[in-house]
């Protein structure tokens, strides 16, 4: 229990390991555990039900209809209410007819609440059994159990669930089984709404398996997991928000607040799905349903002022100011801990309901807070100045603040625009000389720079360059040395206004590397010369670098190697490759000319493609030299370092015709492509035909070819290929 209770007390291993621990204890030991870990965890269903089923087993059905009380209507999930439709019908199991209508009436109010579940298929069959059951006496009771029984049929076919399929089997069988011709205009009448039922079902299946339904409700904590389950919620919540299967609004709506009820037994401490809850309630309509659900949250969050603050504005929007009163009175507690914030929202909302004195009067009691800061009397000036029309409150206000705030420069800065928009421009010069002399160096910069603005917005050139020369001499230590010189900035920083600048963009950037050079001229500085530019690098840092790590670890030069693609020492990689090539595909690539560059010639490839043989049954093992058996003789089959294509047999001849292994098709060669020695030439003249020869390149010459392969392969009867661009084989015979 002590693991619980500490800094980690969501830690979700320990809680399994509780839970565990305490299924195997006696009652009175499980429940103080039970009860931590509800404590934490107060929409775990599978600890409820654990919770449930130790009492349920010691028969003690006080404590059980107790901690169902408890758990059921915020905890819609199929297996703690199946637990507690089996608790009922045990308890009314001896109890005649009055026990089986309250078992009934248990199962009407568990599917109002789960039935659309879309794993509450089991729920409805289990209902629809259990109605079967019931005896009926005569005729009459017969024929109004048949109409509850095809009551429960009729929703059930309806709602998208896992059992969808099943349910509309039977509920064909069933009326079949009381009357034929009944069934067919019934059939007929909901076969439309259950295809829509089934069709919706598909579609949400898709949403609801992206979702962790054992996950536990803990903070947020930015991991991977609870985003994804925070996307998968978001997308079924649109989905059902588009009321995808066509139902009416109030059973639309009815579905949809049953799927935010799931959804917050799971992501239970995020605020934005129980502000997201809330306002589509408001929306609708449903305002108190919408104030019911802020409370919740409030319950669940106590912390969150975000939540505060909207329920609120949602009580004072419907005219609930009271309400609305005590929810800023809880966010301010005893007063000694409130936030400025909490001051300032409750000065507003009292300005707002009540009027100006009330605000007033709470700023007086505010202002004595010790948790009071600057920004509460910023606040109520600026309400005085611009609501009440009042600037001399406003003024006395600031001028209040300033005795407590004068240290704050953020302060000054609202004090002046005040004054600024008052155009009381002495008051504003005092107010910067009173600053600036009590303010550090280091904490003057923005008023400085404030200061400066003002004289060159509304002063002479003389209160101008002189107050920028005093910016200058006071700053020269906060700003890291700034020049006390002029420099062309300064002309840039007088004579610009808003977006408008008197130089170019490129002159700025130029100005600003200027700046900054000038800070680190006097600094020495080592330059690293890279590609794009020079940059400077403070010898002081390199030594603080140099001292933290002096252990550098360089890379050994000695094992590097020149980079050579046709070096490859040790087994051969492309050996491994080829064992798990195909046969067809290692002969394919073995009749592939050698080619030189990354654009092999086109004609080459197609040619040797077309006067090669590729097997068509079992081919020898692959390795450097792959054997292609063609029926007549062994031809080898070279990879690409020597050139070798297979026999070609479209000819009818019986002769092979390698080229030399040595020869290495180039393309600044191919008229050379094809070329033989001249015995060859002379001992093939008799058996060539026109489809040993190349293929030629002009589109006219190719056309002939084919012709002409077509008219021979027609006499010769040998195998037809297919066209020379495609490459593909048609595989038939004449």
């Amino acid at each position: 229990m002590e693991k619980t209770s500490g800094a980690d007390k969501y830690n979700i291993e320990t809680a399994e390991i509780l839970a565990n621990e305490a299924q195997h204890l006696p009652v009175a030991e499980a429940t103080p555990i039970y009860e931590q870990l509800l404590l934490l965890f107060p929409t775990a269903a599978k600890f409820w039900r654990q919770y449930v089923e130790a009492y349920m087993a010691t028969n003690n059905d006080d404590a059980t209809k107790q901690i169902f009380s408890r758990c059921l209507l915020h905890c819609l999930q199929i297996p703690l209410w199946r637990c507690y439709i089996r608790f009922i019908r045990k308890v009314n199991d001896k109890k005649g007819m009055e026990g089986q209508e309250e078992t009934r009436k248990a199962f009407d109010f568990m599917l109002n609440c789960v039935g659309a579940d879309i794993a509450s298929g089991p729920v409805w069959m289990e209902y629809i059994a259990f109605l079967k059951s019931l005896p009926a006496i005569n005729g009459q009771e017969e024929s109004h159990r048949m109409t509850n029984v095809r009551k429960v049929y009729q929703k059930a076919i309806v709602t998208p669930t896992h059992h969808i399929e099943q349910l509309w089997k039977d509920y064909e069988n069933f009326e079949n089984s009381v009357s034929r011709q009944l069934a067919k205009g019934l059939i007929s009448e909901y076969q439309p709404k259950y295809n829509s039922a089934r069709a919706v079902y598909r579609e949400r299946k898709k949403y609801v398996d992206e979702i962790d339904w054992n996950m536990l409700a803990v903070p947020p904590s930015g991991s991977y997991k609870e985003e994804m389950q925070w996307i998968a919620w978001k997308r079924l919540l649109s989905f059902e928000k588009g009321n995808p299967q066509r139902i009416d609004t109030a059973s639309s709506n009815k579905r949809i607040i049953f799927t935010y009820e799931q959804c917050l037994m799971y992501m239970y401490h995020y605020p934005d799905i129980w502000y997201d809850y809330a306002t589509w309630h408001a929306k609708g309509g449903s305002i108190d349903a919408a104030i019911k659900v802020f409370q919740r949250a409030l319950k669940a969050l106590p912390d969150s002022e975000m939540l505060r603050y909207a329920c609120a504005e949602l009580e004072e929007s419907r005219g609930a100011i009271q309400a609305a009163k005590k929810i800023y009175e809880s966010l301010l507690g005893d007063g000694v801990n409130a936030t400025s914030l909490s001051h300032i929202q409750f000065m507003r909302f009292l300005r707002r309901t009540e009027g100006v004195e009330a605000a007033r009067k709470y700023f007086l009691d505010a202002r004595k807070s010790p948790s009071c800061t600057y920004h509460v009397y910023v606040a109520y000036a600026t309400m005085a100045f611009c609501l009440d029309k009042d600037p001399k409150m406003a003024h006395n206000v600031f001028e209040a603040g300033l005795k407590r705030f004068m240290h704050e420069p953020v302060y000054i800065l609202e004090y002046a625009d005040f004054l600024i928009r008052m155009n009381d421009d002495q008051n504003i010069r005092a107010l910067f000389e009173r600053a600036l002399s009590s303010l550090p160096p280091e904490e003057s910069v923005e008023v400085w720079k404030k200061f400066t603005q003002f004289e060159q917005t509304y002063g002479d050139l003389a209160s101008m360059l002189k107050v920028e020369q005093r910016r200058k001499e006071a700053l020269s230590g906060a700003e890291d040395g700034t020049a006390l010189e002029s420099s062309l900035q300064d002309i840039v920083s007088r004579y610009s206004f808003m977006d408008l600048w008197p130089c170019s963009s490129n002159d700025l950037d130029h100005l600003a590397r200027q700046e900054w050079l000038t800070k680190n001229i006097n600094k020495k500085v080592e330059k690293c010369i890279l590609a794009n530019g020079t940059i400077l690098i403070d010898k002081t840092s390199m030594t603080n670098i140099s001292t933290t790590s002096p252990k550098i670890v360089y890379p050994d030069t000695s094992k590097m190697v020149i980079y050579d693609p046709k070096h490859t020492p040790g087994t051969n990689a492309f050996d491994e490759i080829l064992k798990a090539t195909p046969p067809a595909l290692v002969a394919f690539l073995a009749n592939l000319p050698a080619v030189e560059g990354p654009t092999p010639n086109v004609d080459i490839v197609l040619s040797i493609c077309l006067q090669s043989d590729l097997p068509t049954g079992q081919s020898a093992k692959t390795g450097i030299s792959t054997q292609v058996q063609t029926g007549k003789v062994g031809i080898p089959s070279q990879l690409p370092g020597g050139y070798a294509p297979a026999t070609s047999e479209l000819s009818g001849s019986s002769k092979s015709h390698p080229v030399p292994s040595g020869v290495s098709l180039k393309p600044g060669s191919n008229r050379q492509y094809g070329k033989r020695k001249e015995s060859d030439k002379q001992e093939d003249d008799d058996t060539t035909t026109v489809q040993s020869q190349p293929l030629p390149r002009d589109a006219f010459r190719i056309r002939q070819y084919q012709k002409a392969r077509a008219s021979s392969a027609s006499q010769t009867g040998s195998v037809s290929y297919g066209s020379a661009f495609s490459g593909d084989l048609s595989g038939s015979t004449g």
